[in-house]
């Protein structure tokens, strides 16, 4: 019982930390990382452990699909360079930058422990960065790269930290048998993730009821990645290519399945988070008493502090870089039409390193012990550097994103609310010739309303919120009075709860159909 009643005072103390973040205007992951580093200096805090194969499976596969959901290939084609440059050189930078400042710190530590220690800590968590970037409207192409370069670098940095984990446990493995390890690891998984897809969407096409529906999704992401990992596929390109390719065939999806659906993956994503940075609090007792007894605390914390300047210097390095040779070619080239790459977008995306969630399973997902039941080593001091550099990391770039956005006075021609309204003529003006020979009442008000939609969206009153519909605000309001009357008519026993529950159902879609479906 005391399992359970911890479970739902951990929910509720990140549900308020996250709240408290929104109206501040911070990421969440922030406030959730600070609770967890006051939760592990709570005495009478349990002491619960995840099974380290279990780790990168449970926190980071409904991750990677959310992620994957939101990933435009077509953004991602359109960026490829800037998201290339992060996903591969940004990454293989820090790696690399981590691991010798590690080896230089700790001489003792084996070279493929210090490699998967700068695996772990490479790849950012975008996600806290466009949380905050989408309050401040950062141009869309940074945000496009920021979320391109979150779903990939996992990927990269983690095939990385596999390898590095692999040598290590086999005892040493060579560039034969390393190449194609690799070579396999990259493109078998990238096939099967995309077969996959093709096979399975089937069985998703004929369920239609939400419960079912749901419970099938979250089967089949951990299958793919269980499946993958056991014959010795990459989960993570798996699950990458295979969430894409549904995402991209999943457009036929009913509207009364597609909007719970995605509700509950929201809150998926935002409970896993919670118990990550719970569960990494709650081992930091245990490592901080194990390296007290070892007389190691002072040059732990050192350690763990020089990782954590290492890993924000090396993004910075690699991005200020690739935007000043960027910046040379626009300057070169002469063509107008050719965007210059500002310093002030180049500084924003360097600062947007924040790391979360996938570095943190990955340091909980190292192995206890070796094939011949000796420690990991240093698995206490990767699992401290890790924590270090997601609290420094959420707490320094989180909470002073936005101030550095709105100083470098970055700017947005809102390319995706053109698009909205383009797409939005496009598609009402043919329900509009679907239903033009239609003479019944219910044609004449379809007509009127959608045309004023059309007329909305193609005249020049481009300004207007894109979430807005012809008398918008007023729909809402008059839905609000609506809603209150049944209330009042359930109250008064005049109706029932069920015919109640209907009724406020209606209302419901009405509202979001009149633009009620936006966060203010």
């Amino acid at each position: 019982m005391a399992t359970f009643e911890w479970i739902i005072v951990l929910l509720l103390g990140a549900a308020l930390l996250a709240a408290l973040a929104r109206n501040l205007g911070a990421p969440y992951p922030t406030f959730l990382a600070l609770g967890g580093t006051l939760l592990a200096f709570v005495p009478s805090s349990p002491n619960w452990t995840l099974d380290p194969h279990l780790a990168l499976t449970l926190f980071v596969a409904p991750v990677l699909v959310d992620a994957a959901y939101d990933t435009s290939l077509r953004d991602l084609r359109l960026n490829w360079r800037p998201v290339a440059g992060l996903v591969i050189a940004a990454v293989g930078t820090t790696v690399l930058a981590v691991a010798f400042v590690a080896r230089w710190l700790v001489p003792d530590m084996p070279w493929p422990v210090a490699i998967a220690l700068g695996a772990i800590v490479a790849p950012p968590d975008a996600a806290a960065a466009t949380a905050v970037m989408r309050q401040v409207k950062l141009p869309h192409k940074l945000l496009k790269i920021l979320e391109g370069e979150s779903l990939l670098n996992d990927a990269s940095a983690l095939l990385v930290y596999r390898l590095a984990i692999m040598t290590m446990m086999a005892g040493h493995l060579g560039f034969g048998s390393v190449a194609p390890v690799f070579l396999l690891t990259l493109f078998g998984s990238l096939a099967a993730g995309v077969g996959c897809a093709y096979v399975l969407r089937p069985m998703m096409g004929v369920i239609h009821d939400v419960p079912i529906a749901l419970i099938v999704q979250f089967a089949l992401v951990f299958g793919v990645w269980i499946a993958a990992e056991a014959i010795g596929l990459s989960g993570i390109l798996t699950l990458v290519a295979y969430a894409m390719a549904v995402a991209r065939s999943g457009s036929q999806m009913a509207a009364r399945m597609r909007v719970p659906i995605f509700a509950v993956w929201e809150s998926v994503v935002f409970v896993l988070n919670a118990f990550a940075f719970v569960l990494i609090g709650m081992q930091l007792r245990p490592i901080w008493s194990r390296l007290e007894a070892g007389g190691g605390q002072a040059h732990a914390l050192a350690t763990a502090a020089v990782v954590l300047v290492v890993t924000i210097a090396a993004r910075f390095a690699w991005v200020m870089v690739y935007y000043a040779f960027k910046r040379r070619r626009a300057d070169a080239s002469a063509d107008p039409l050719r965007p210059r790459p500002t310093l002030g977008g180049g500084i924003v995306l360097s600062w947007a390193g924040m790391r979360g969630i996938v570095t943190l399973a990955a340091a909980f997902a190292i192995p206890e012990t070796l094939p011949d039941g000796t420690p990991f080593p240093f698995r206490d001091l990767v699992l401290l550097c890790a924590f270090a550099v997601v609290l420094g990391t959420l707490v320094l770039q989180g909470l002073t994103m936005a101030p550095l956005i709105r100083a470098m006075v970055l700017t947005d021609d809102d390319p995706v609310g053109r698009e909205i309204r383009l797409g939005r003529t496009h598609a009402y003006t043919t329900l509009l010739d679907a239903i033009k020979d239609d003479d019944t009442l219910s044609g004449k008000l379809l007509r009127k309303e959608y045309g004023a939609v059309v007329e909305l969206n193609s005249s020049h009153a481009a300004d207007a919120p894109v979430d807005d519909v012809p008398g918008g605000p007023l729909r809402r309001r008059a839905i609000a009075v609506a809603r209150q009357r049944a209330f009042e008519l359930r109250r008064d026993d005049v109706i029932g709860d069920d015919a109640y529950r209907v009724l406020v159902q209606e209302l419901d879609w009405a509202e979001l159909s009149a633009g009620g479906g936006r966060q203010g």
